[in-house]
């Protein structure tokens, strides 16, 4: 029978196990940066997550997060995995073979979360993830055994001896883990030999004089490259080799073909400005942009293919197996050009934004088009297929509805009385902006100055002139879009098909 006595008492076990599983983990990292194909096991479980999320799991995040959504995920589940293993070493001081248990099972779910993304590669996940377990259960009986007292009271200096081992080795898995992610930041970052994109045979009008205002803090009409929103479920940024990568066009279509990425920069490439949005955007919110895209025309990938006459959807797929569909019928407008985009304000398509290619598809939201890294475009039926948002409650269709914010003054702002400017952004692409409204207390609406449309798909700028008196004011604006019809009071929460209501601000004046 084990002397109760000698056993390390269950902060020292719990502290060997958060080493042992942390020492594990570091090494996984550091692997998986090293070794290209090679999976984050982090990024690994973060994704299994994410693919087993309940409806509403997405807005909740995004409401909380934004844009940061993707580093809480990934602290989240290092902390829990750095948790896990803290309970696994007090088990294992009492029952070595029920903790190696718990910890095997830990590193099958990372296998499990790795074997399901399309970019790893299978013998590397194996490797990956057996390294990690392997040097957990090498790391974890020596630390109990130096947290183990050799008389019932552990010593002083057998305390320091213990904790100066756990430390260095914290240390060491610390810096493997950093390193690794690190390189698979880079990596993931770096689009290596990027050919040139050539200038487009039909160039965007150059921006009419009036396209933008001159208010301090207003939002930009171009949003620059490293400023765009970026939301997806892409936990680690696909890179992608322009040398291997094709673009299959499929399914109810003639004549399926595959294009490399020099044989579709040599195809015509057109310009335009397009606003895009995110449907788990708040009204207020700063989840759209407008970029400069360039880009084949995605009619004419699909007239090559030859759409069958029973073909209602398009659905793009990325390198990652993320889907996302929308009706064939939305490209019949006259003037809406869908492109498959290669190019965003001038520049290569970053890697965050979808190198090598993307779909921009003006109108839509982005979870049922804008599909990013875009690897295949399939023909189906209406019926036939559901993009990834659709089974977790989000509406097929998605429209963007037609929305306006308040840029300048901020919330809860503190102005001094005058006449100061009300300024912000509306957008309802493809149908444009006609009006916009501001209406002061309970007041009654008043015009505001909209600067000169680029085209009906991108937003505008609108300003009014205040002027403030002393006191608490609220502030509301409305848009009208270009077929007449007039933004909603009704409000509504994202889910499933976008928010409604006016943005709404107050001001203190005085």
């Amino acid at each position: 029978m084990t002397d109760v006595r000698h056993l390390p008492s269950r902060r020292a076990s719990a502290l060997a196990g958060l080493v042992a599983g942390g020492l594990g983990l570091g090494v996984a990292e550091l692997l998986s940066g090293l070794l290209p194909g090679a999976p984050s096991p982090v990024t690994a479980v973060g994704s299994l997550v994410i693919s087993l999320q309940p409806p509403g799991a997405k807005q909740l995040v995004v409401d909380l997060f934004g844009d940061a959504d993707k580093l809480v995920l990934n602290l989240v589940v290092l902390a829990v995995a750095l948790g896990l293993a803290a309970g696994l070493g007090v088990l294992a001081a009492r029952s070595p073979g029920l903790a190696n248990a718990g910890f095997a099972v830990v590193a099958g779910v990372a296998l499990l979360g790795a074997v399901r993304d399309p970019l790893t590669d299978l013998v590397l996940s194996v490797l990956v993830v057996g390294v990690g377990l392997g040097v957990t259960l090498l790391a974890l009986p020596r630390l109990l055994r130096a947290a183990a007292p050799s008389e019932p009271a552990m010593p002083d200096f057998e305390r320091r001896r213990f904790l100066g081992r756990a430390l260095a080795l914290s240390a060491v898995a610390a810096g493997s883990g950093a390193l690794g992610r690190l390189l698979l930041e880079r990596r993931s970052a770096t689009t290596a030999e990027v050919p040139q994109v050539p200038a487009p045979t039909a160039t965007a009008p150059p921006l009419p004089d009036g396209a933008e205002l001159d208010v301090p803090g207003i939002t930009p009409l171009v949003t620059p490259n490293d400023e765009f929103y970026r939301i997806d479920t892409a936990l680690l940024t696909p890179r992608v080799d322009v040398g291997e990568w094709r673009l299959r066009v499929d399914g109810m279509v003639d004549r399926p073909f595959e294009i490399g990425y020099a044989e579709l920069l040599a195809m015509p490439l057109v310009e335009q400005y397009v606003t895009i949005a995110c449907v788990s955007n708040e009204v207020g919110g700063h989840l759209v942009g407008n970029a400069l895209w360039r880009g084949v025309r995605l009619r004419e990938l699909l007239n090559r293919a030859g759409v069958q006459p029973g073909a209602t959807q398009v659905v793009g797929r990325s390198v990652d197996g993320w889907t996302a569909g929308f009706p064939t019928a939305w490209l019949d407008a006259e003037g809406r050009e869908a492109l498959v985009a290669v190019a965003m304000n001038g520049e290569p398509l970053p890697p965050q934004h979808g190198y090598p290619a993307r779909l921009i598809v003006p109108g839509l939201y982005g979870y049922v088009s804008a599909t990013k890294w875009l690897s295949n475009i399939h023909l189906t039926t209406w019926e036939g297929f559901d993009g990834y948002w659709v089974p977790l409650g989000w509406a097929k269709e998605g429209p963007i509805l037609t929305q306006s914010r308040i840029d300048v003054p901020r919330d809860r702002a503190r102005i001094p009385a005058g006449r100061t400017a009300v300024a912000g952004v509306a957008w309802a692409p493809d149908r444009g902006i006609s009006a916009v409204e501001v209406q002061v207390d309970h007041g009654g609406w008043q015009p505001a100055t909209l600067s000169t449309p680029i085209s009906d798909a991108t937003w505008v700028q609108w300003a009014f002139s205040w002027e403030a008196t002393p006191g608490s004011h609220t502030l509301r604006v409305r848009a009208t879009d270009g077929t007449g019809e007039v933004q909603t009071d009704r409000v509504t929460r994202p889910a499933p098909d976008g928010a409604r209501g006016h943005h709404t601000i107050r001001v203190e004046v005085g």
